[in-house]
């Protein structure tokens, strides 16, 4: 089975990078883009509502703040492969789009869900005394959120952030019902060319295997990275009683 393997994968080695491409293209994409909006919804999501508000204005919050859990509600408990084809038969007739810039938006509006949940966990994990802290210095409500929450927020979401990539890459094998080209749909033409379905699957199985795993790996990389500045102050703390 091995050298048959061998065999398939050399014979149809172009095919297996196309779908590789169009896979890591649609998924890294989709989740940039995914980020983005996920922010502008965890934003809504986090809008505050006070008594000095207008009227007018803590209507329209309202409705912001209900539309982004709203929405976040219905894409997260509707799967990713209906989202795909209910979108891209909608408006296929109006944009005209190729199954590859309808993959990356789909993905994108089905990622900005998960990722604006992330995001707001990310936000509400940083201590609220840090916020009243960078207030009581001077600070605005935007510089302290900007500068002081923002980046404690991304550093304690990245992991979360790094495995939607990740589930990303595997997903986007479900959006072959819209056409896209990516590397389940390339595996399984070259199955239904040689009729040799097990050794194929293999060939998919392995290959998705390796891309998530690099991924994983260079991820935890960066987040390790991310600690360093800590890891090293705290290296560099003296304690109490041995100041030279």
């Amino acid at each position: 089975m091995g050298q048959t393997i061998q065999k398939l994968f050399t014979q149809y080695q172009s095919l297996y990078l196309q779908g590789i491409q169009t896979t890591l293209l649609v998924a890294l994409t989709g989740t940039i883009f995914g980020l983005v909006l996920g922010f502008v919804l965890s934003g809504m999501r986090l809008i505050r509502i006070t008594d000095k508000d207008p009227l007018v204005m803590r209507l329209i919050k309202r409705l912001l703040r209900f539309f982004s859990a709203a929405y976040i509600e219905f894409v997260r408990g509707t799967p990713m492969m209906v989202q795909g084809v209910f979108l891209y038969n909608y408006f296929y007739r109006i944009l005209q789009w190729t199954p590859t810039v309808a993959a990356v938006i789909i993905v994108s509006f089905n990622t900005a869900a998960y990722m604006a949940e992330i995001i707001r966990s990310g936000i509400q994990s940083v201590d609220s005394g840090q916020r009243e802290a960078a207030l009581t210095i001077g600070m605005s409500e935007s510089q302290a959120f900007r500068l002081i929450i923002l980046p404690q927020a991304i550093k304690n979401a990245f992991p979360s952030i790094g495995n939607e990539f990740v589930v990303n890459i595997k997903d986007t094998s479900v959006l072959n019902v819209i056409g896209l080209t990516e590397l389940f749909f390339q595996g399984m033409s070259v199955a239904g060319t040689t009729y040799k379905f097990t050794e194929s699957m293999m060939i998919i199985a392995i290959i998705y295997f390796a891309l998530t795993f690099l991924v994983t790996r260079v991820l935890m990389l960066i987040e390790k990275r991310l600690d360093m500045p800590v890891q090293a102050l705290q290296s560099q703390t003296v304690p109490i009683g041995e100041v030279k």
